[in-house]
């Protein structure tokens, strides 16, 4: 008898980044040095489901903010992308560490820079968990920067 392994297919996304105030409790949870030359652009998607290959849902991406910074800090302007969101694995877990997500910089529907990919912090099935990333980019990607491309990577997983 064959053992059939469920498997999260991939899902993308595009989330538009969009001129924000560099003001709010964001950029105090963020340590942002907030300066009059201080840039911010941003980017919110509420829900993202990925799906197991039988169609069902198999984990829940929600609240994903994306949060572009360019500011100055000891005399010197630089580019940092945060990405937080919430994760909840429905029924299952990842058979080994998961593959977690990939994601890249867009501006015009030019791929920018592609981020390094992370797993995400998930070590339980059936429970929501916070995730929060940083990404240092250069300035000259972030002030073209106007999407953001989010990947759930294919993953194989164990039901409960």
């Amino acid at each position: 008898m064959e053992n059939i392994v469920p498997a999260l297919a991939e899902k993308t996304t595009q989330i538009e980044l969009k001129d924000a105030k560099p003001k709010g409790l964001s950029m105090t949870q963020l340590g942002v040095p907030v300066l009059e030359s201080t840039v911010v652009k941003k980017g919110k998607l509420q829900e993202f489901f990925q799906f197991l290959d039988d169609g069902t849902v198999g984990r829940r991406f929600q609240n994903i903010r994306v949060t572009g910074i360019k500011t100055s800090e000891g005399g010197v302007e630089a580019a940092k992308i945060f990405v937080q969101f919430e994760v909840f694995g429905d029924d299952n877990v990842p058979l080994a560490g998961n593959s977690g997500f990939g994601s890249a910089l867009l501006g015009g529907g030019d791929t920018l820079t592609e981020l390094p990919a992370n797993t995400v912090f998930m070590p339980y099935a059936s429970a929501w968990f916070e995730n929060q990333f940083v990404y240092d980019v250069p300035t000259e990607v972030f002030d073209r920067a106007d999407h953001f491309a989010f990947a759930a990577n294919a993953d194989q997983v164990r039901t409960l």
